[in-house]
């Protein structure tokens, strides 16, 4: 099964996590993935230096419950992407 809208790429409409070469991590629903970076829709971040949680525990809750949007785009620069997994390979 597959999205119909041609040309956005596997992972359009998956919740993906973005994890960054900073150590910063997103969560969000992915549009495209093209040469600017990784482009999300309703994200949150998981931010090393103000975070309340590691990220680990931060990743458990967002499989388990979700997240909050606080974002409503994100563009993640490529620079900026180590890799890219969908939210539901991981374990809560």
């Amino acid at each position: 099964m597959g999205t119909f809208h041609h040309g956005k790429g596997d992972l359009h409409g998956i919740t993906v996590v973005v994890h960054g070469r900073d150590g910063r991590t997103w969560v969000g629903r992915c549009d495209t993935i093209d040469d600017a970076g990784v482009h999300l829709h309703d994200a949150d971040l998981h931010e090393p230096a103000t975070a309340t949680q590691p990220r680990e525990q931060w990743l458990s809750n967002a499989v388990a419950w979700g997240i909050w949007p606080r974002l409503p785009h994100v563009l993640v620069h490529s620079a900026d992407v180590e890799r890219v997994e969908r939210l539901g390979t991981l374990r809560a």
